[in-house]
């Protein structure tokens, strides 16, 4: 009657969170940065920008579904829409970016080993 659901470690389910965590984190921060042009003047390319990638990423809940693709290069035009323009306005902002790419990197490392983690192996016994 209950039995327990298979447990998948597939690479599969890995991207597919970790992908739609990506997408809310990127609405959450767009949607914050048009809330806040309305109060404080936001460059005009910023805001198209901003609004295209808005409205992309609202799509890609849809048509992501089943497109990894998708998702992907949707995530990384989002979030080069929302860095690039800064950057390019402040060239110091580029030093706490590149710092930023050492836990970005543990992490695709780590997701990496867990894509290439067999999953019919038996955990190591004992503590």
């Amino acid at each position: 009657m209950n039995a327990p659901a298979p447990v998948r470690g597939k690479w599969d389910k890995v991207e597919f969170y970790t992908s739609y965590f990506l997408l809310l984190v990127l609405i959450s921060f767009i949607g914050t940065r048009l809330a806040f042009a309305t109060v404080w003047q936001l460059p005009t390319i910023d805001f198209v920008l901003s609004v295209i990638a808005m409205l992309l990423v609202l799509a890609s809940f849809w048509f992501g579904r089943h497109s990894r693709r998708w998702r992907l290069w949707t995530i990384g035009f989002a979030t080069a829409t929302q860095i690039v323009p800064m950057v390019i306005r402040e060239p110091v902002l580029l030093f706490p970016l590149l710092g930023a790419l050492i836990p970005i990197a543990i992490l695709v490392g780590c997701l990496m080993a867990l894509s290439k983690k067999d999953a019919n192996a038996s955990p190591p016994t004992g503590s």
